[in-house]
């Protein structure tokens, strides 16, 4: 039995949770939010996108934002990731707070198209 392409693409990645805290800026410096987690691609071992978690108080009310990780840098003296985008766009974009999409190819080229980054084609790695 063959496994539908949609399918076969969404068991190419691996949500890979983040321990600790992984802290996430502005452009300008600003606390935003944490790095929630790492979506890595079984067959390559890279890193294809990140989801970020913003808002909340003690765990609640949070939301969760999956982005190409291409947007993200990391600045080694202050142990945080930078994201390219404003908050603004990034707080418009794709997102959840209960339950997390399926992260299928028709999701990663949601999250490509809303960002203007190339979209992965995940059954390549």
């Amino acid at each position: 039995m063959t496994t539908p392409p949609a399918e076969a693409a969404s068991l190419l990645l691996v949500q890979a949770n983040v321990t600790g805290t992984l802290k996430l800026k502005s452009r300008d410096g600003d606390s935003i939010g944490t790095v929630h987690a790492l979506m890595v691609h079984k067959g390559t071992g890279r890193t294809t996108h990140a989801v970020l978690s913003l808002g909340g108080f003690m765990g609640l009310g949070k939301s969760f934002y999956a982005v190409p990780f291409e947007l993200l840098g990391y600045d080694i003296a202050n142990d945080s990731y930078t994201i390219t985008v404003d908050r603004r766009l990034l707080e418009g974009g794709p997102s959840w707070s209960n339950n997390a999409p399926v992260f299928d190819q028709a999701y990663a080229d949601r999250v490509a198209g809303y960002y203007g980054t190339r979209a992965e084609v995940l059954a390549e790695g």
